[in-house]
């Protein structure tokens, strides 16, 4: 069980699952309204979107086994732990639920759910390995996993689409830092990630501008007139400093365990960022 819970990634599920019910409560309505996260239907939605992501996380690990004998050997699980065949079926398996639930709950959400299994199926099998695609394609999924709650309630809203932004904004600076993190066994395997072909030194001068973009719009977000002053502290603090830091560190960085340091840091921002939902009304 704790080699199915770690290959899911469940940390990662619990916080879908959060992300999910502070857009639900607080952003489709004034407020914070925790009456909405029991109305019928979330709790099938958010059940979609964990599956298809658990069956996303199996897929990516059941093609990547050579690449994270190199990167990772010792948090390898498909092939050592569970067997290849049976981390398929699971894959398959969860992907089907995931996207007739969706199916079930309204045609857009299935769609979305649909498009979301076939996109992190070609992310695990050709586009991770293409310049700048799948860092853009799981960016776009982190926006998606947000936009659906809104879709399904047909109650998206500038708000909703501003966490959609950063949710994509913060995805795409740390999938090229994993990339950089994970230069090493991607280059072993033919892949044709940013820092493989324009190495590390130019890979950050791409990572500048999209963190100014980044601290751009937190800027925007944090001095809008109509956001309180609570918001604009809990943002200052806990998202807009911590991003400032990750400039300093990313100019001083340059080996694996720099980038996995950054990588971490990106995760705080996204989880400051999200639970900052709970000031906006």
């Amino acid at each position: 069980m704790k080699a199915y819970l770690s290959l899911i990634r469940f940390p990662n599920l619990v916080l879908i699952v959060l992300s999910q019910a502070l857009v639900q409560a607080c952003l489709l309505v004034a407020g914070v309204n925790w009456g909405m996260v029991a109305r019928p239907g979330f709790a099938a939605l958010t059940l979609s979107t964990v599956l298809i992501a658990a069956a996303g996380y199996i897929i990516n690990d059941y093609y990547d086994v050579k690449i994270d004998a190199i990167n990772k050997p010792e948090r390898m699980l498909v092939g050592k732990a569970i067997r290849r065949r049976r981390a398929m079926f699971a894959h398959l398996v969860l992907s089907t639920a995931g996207v007739v639930i969706g199916l079930a709950l309204a045609i857009p959400v299935g769609l979305i759910n649909m498009g979301a299994v076939l996109l992190l199926w070609g992310y695990s099998a050709r586009l991770k390995k293409m310049l700048l695609v799948g860092n853009v394609v799981i960016a776009l999924l982190s926006a998606s996993m947000l936009l659906v709650v809104a879709v399904y309630d047909d109650a998206l809203n500038k708000i909703t689409l501003g966490y959609a932004l950063f949710a994509f904004l913060i995805s795409l600076i740390r999938e090229i830092i994993k990339d950089m993190e994970d230069m090493k066994g991607d280059a072993s395997f033919d892949c044709r990630t940013l820092p493989i072909v324009a190495g590390i030194r130019n890979t950050k001068l791409v990572l500048y501008p999209l963190v100014a973009l980044f601290l751009a719009f937190l800027l925007v977000v944090v001095f809008h007139r109509r956001t309180a002053l609570l918001f604009d502290s809990y943002m200052l603090l806990l998202v807009l400093l911590p991003s400032i830091w990750l400039v300093i560190k990313l100019a001083r960085s340059d080996r694996r365990r720099d980038f996995a340091y950054l990588s971490n840091l990106n995760k705080f921002i996204m989880l400051t960022g999200i639970l900052s939902m709970l000031l906006v009304g």
